[in-house]
Formats: C-alpha cells, sequence, structure tokens
C-alpha cells in the first residue's frame, strides 16, 4: 500500500491565476436617471393619516392603537379570559400551518369573491360584533358598519353595541348588516329587538351560546373597566394622558347599550349586563328562535361536532366555531383545530364560519382551506379604529385582504372557490406547545 507522501503531490492546487481588472467607465447621472431610482414620498398631512399609512401588519395597527388609546381600553380589546391561553393558542394554531403550493398555475384575474348566504361577498371576510365600541374610538360602530358596506362585506352589529340597530342601518343603507343576539329570559325584549332588526333590514341573526355566565377578564379587573366602572386611580391617571380620546368621549354621547335603552324600569349597565348573560339558555331557545326568526339564522361560539350537529338539527343555518376570542372560557380548544372536524361533522351545505386569533391575510387563506366558509375578524379591525377611526378600519380590511389574496396566488390558486385542504398541512403539536403568542 502506498502511503500519503507517494499521493500527495497529485492534490496539490494550482497556483491562483492574477485576475485583470474591471475597467469601469464613470459619467456624472442626469437628473432623470436620479429620478428613476431616487424618489421620495410625499409628505402627508395629519398624523392619523401618516400613522395609518405607516402600519403595514396588523401588529403595526396594533402599536398605533396601543400608544393612541387609554391602557384601560386597550386591555378591553387586546385582553381575554384568566391566564389568556385560550386567546394566545388561537394564534398559535395558525402559525402552525404550512402551505403546498401548486406549480404552473395561471393566477391572472384573481377572484378573492365567495358567495356567503346566497349572497356574493368581496372576500371570506365579515366584521364580527363586538360590544362598547364607542368606547375604543367614538366612530364607533357606524364607522365599522360604513366601511364593511364601502368594501361589500357583511357586519354584525352586537347586542351590546353602543350605536343602535337603527343608527348603524342609517350609516350603512345599502350594507348586509347581521344582528348578534343575546337570548335573555325577558321573552318580550327579544322579540322587540328582534322585530327592530327585521325592519331595520338585517338579512341575519347570530345567536351567541358561550355566554351564560361572564369570563373572568383579569385585565379589566384590575383596570376598574367592569360594569359598572369602578376605575382605579391608576386608570384615571392614564386616561389622562389621552386629551383627544377624552374630548371626543365627553363630546359625542353617553356611552350605553345604544339597542337597549328603550328597556321599561330603566335598568343599570350592570343589570343589563345579567340580563343578557341567562344561564337558563338551551336548546329549546333556539327552537322558539328559529320559529320566530324568519331570516338566515348562525349560532356562534361552538367548539365541539356533536354540537354542532345538534344545532343544525334544530333548525340554525350554520354555526360560528368560536370561544369568543378567549375572552370566556379558557383553556378551550384553538378554534382552528376544531374546524375540520366541525366540517366533517356538518357536511358541505351547511354555513361554517371562523373567529379567534385571525391577524393576517394567510390566516384567512388556511381556514378557508380547511374548511370555513369565511372568517370574521374582531380585534383586528378594533386595532385599526382605535389608531385610526373609521380610516383605521378600511386600513386593517386592506392589509388583510392584500395579504389573503397575495398568498392565494402564490399558492397557485386564483379564486377562493378553489383553495382547499390539499394546499395545507395542519401539523400537530405537543402538550405545552402554546406559550403566550403576541400579535
Amino acid at each position: 500500500m502506498s502511503n500519503q507522501d507517494d499521493v500527495g503531490p497529485l492534490f496539490r492546487p494550482a497556483p491562483p491565476a492574477v485576475l485583470a481588472p474591471i475597467a469601469t467607465v464613470r459619467q456624472i447621472p442626469s437628473w432623470s436617471e436620479l429620478r428613476e431610482v431616487v424618489q421620495f414620498r410625499r409628505p402627508r398631512l395629519g398624523r392619523t393619516r401618516r400613522r395609518l399609512e405607516r402600519s403595514h401588519s396588523i401588529r403595526d395597527l396594533r402599536e398605533a392603537a396601543r400608544r393612541t388609546t387609554p391602557r384601560a381600553v386597550f386591555d378591553y380589546v387586546d385582553g381575554a379570559a384568566e391566564e389568556e391561553i385560550t386567546a394566545a393558542r388561537n394564534v398559535a394554531a395558525y402559525r402552525r400551518i404550512t402551505f403546498r403550493p401548486d406549480a404552473l398555475r395561471s393566477v391572472a384575474s384573481p377572484d378573492s369573491s365567495i358567495i356567503l348566504l346566497g349572497q356574493r361577498i368581496a372576500m371570506p371576510l365579515m366584521f364580527a360584533p363586538t360590544g362598547y365600541t364607542r368606547m375604543m374610538h367614538h366612530h364607533g360602530e357606524a364607522a365599522v358598519a360604513s366601511v364593511a358596506q364601502h368594501v361589500g362585506v357583511p357586519y354584525a352589529l352586537s347586542t351590546m353595541g353602543s350605536t343602535s340597530i337603527e343608527d348603524v342601518r342609517a350609516a350603512a343603507p345599502g350594507g348586509d348588516l347581521w344582528f348578534q343576539l343575546y337570548l335573555t329570559a325577558n321573552r318580550r325584549l327579544n322579540e322587540e329587538l328582534l322585530a327592530r332588526a327585521e325592519a331595520a333590514g338585517y338579512s341575519t341573526v347570530l345567536l351567541t351560546v358561550d355566554t351564560t355566565v361572564s369570563g373572568m377578564r383579569l385585565r379589566d379587573v384590575l383596570n376598574g373597566l367592569t360594569i359598572p366602572p369602578t376605575l382605579t386611580a391608576r386608570t384615571a391617571l392614564n386616561m389622562s394622558r389621552f386629551p383627544t380620546w377624552w374630548f371626543n368621549k365627553l363630546t359625542t354621547g353617553g356611552m350605553t347599550f345604544a339597542s337597549l335603552d328603550g328597556i321599561p324600569g330603566k335598568p343599570t349597565p350592570g343589570e343589563v349586563a345579567n340580563m343578557l348573560f341567562d344561564p337558563g339558555l338551551n336548546l329549546e331557545s333556539l327552537t322558539w328562535l328559529r320559529r320566530r326568526w324568519r331570516g338566515n339564522l348562525l349560532v356562534k361560539g361552538v367548539t365541539t361536532p356533536a354540537s354542532a350537529r345538534e344545532i343544525l338539527e334544530h333548525g340554525a343555518d350554520g354555526v360560528v366555531v368560536s370561544n369568543h376570542g378567549g375572552r370566556q372560557l379558557d383553556r378551550s380548544a384553538a378554534t382552528l383545530d376544531v374546524l375540520p372536524a366541525i366540517r366533517a361533522a356538518v357536511g358541505l351545505e351547511a354555513t361554517v364560519l371562523i373567529d379567534g386569533g385571525v391577524l393576517h391575510g394567510q390566516d384567512i387563506v388556511a381556514a378557508r382551506a380547511l374548511g370555513a366558509d369565511a372568517v370574521m375578524i374582531g380585534r383586528a379591525y378594533l386595532y385599526g379604529l382605535m389608531a385610526g377611526g373609521q380610516g383605521g378600519v378600511l386600513r386593517a380590511f386592506e392589509i388583510l385582504a392584500e395579504g389573503y389574496q397575495r398568498s392565494m396566488q402564490l399558492l397557485g390558486v386564483r379564486r377562493s372557490e378553489d383553495l382547499s385542504d390539499r394546499h395545507v398541512a395542519f401539523a400537530s403539536h405537543a402538550a405545552g406547545d402554546y406559550p403566550h403568542v403576541s400579535v
């Protein structure tokens, strides 16, 4: 056998060649050439407009909202129940999605629209109901309804909204409005709310069923933002740092559950809240509502296949897979985790929506591919509302719509209707895989 010295010379590298220098010809650039590569953004008038233009994600809007809104109000939107585990799970579930794009598919002339409950809407998204919306910004529910009409998606008004059924219709005379109902033990009040929604042309009722009692939202308790309010000195001091917010609140009318202002006996806000959280709600309540309401009827707050099947058997047109954004029962499952099983349980004909954790256009792609007809957004547009009123709501929609269409095209999908589970891989998760996930 030959030794290393015998073969060593065969592997010696050749000496490096000397490279000739590159000849560089220089010239003084003309103004027209400079203008092509150096273009300055035109200055914008107005802090709100500049703030929104600098926001390129829902994360950016959240940060802008945090800087422009009292802490207690921001926490009311941003927070959740107990240890906020479920809220974190909702977000984390979307981040476990892996996309599987189709190659060599034309995605020219993309079509983001879908048919939802017989109506074509601009994309698989709608604005969810939120209570006390005028607390976040004085534009309130009217701004959200107006934007929804402008972009061509539905908006659901909450029973606990701070703008009345009729005033929201006035703000969006041609919009597809839904009414979120807390069915109370007061049958006369239920009848009145449904009659008013019917008279104002609301197309759909959302019956919320995960609020038989109120969740424990510790941030609100610590801030004193309860019903009725018990503000702490720290909360009041922090609020004093936002004079614009205060001025708008003090000059645009009181904060009430506007659709409930006419309740006989003039109950206090605390008494009203107790009426709306009804521990006696059951399937017979749904049966009564199905007989009473002639429009579309969806049940919101469903997280198990068995409950979803039972609800459809009692006459609902569909369900909203929802854990109330993690604001009610903490440690419940992430909504995206249970979505495929619920879709399988109710079949393809039932309407299935989902909310909780939707903060990016790619989240909408994932939800649609895993069986949802559309998503409902709440916190995402409330961050925009706090950051810039009506313009902020529109900016939130634009961010999500642009992200949705771009991601759909990168997947090789031209139409929303063509998204399916073959476009996603949904990785399983191990115990303890859900640290607190911020926006």
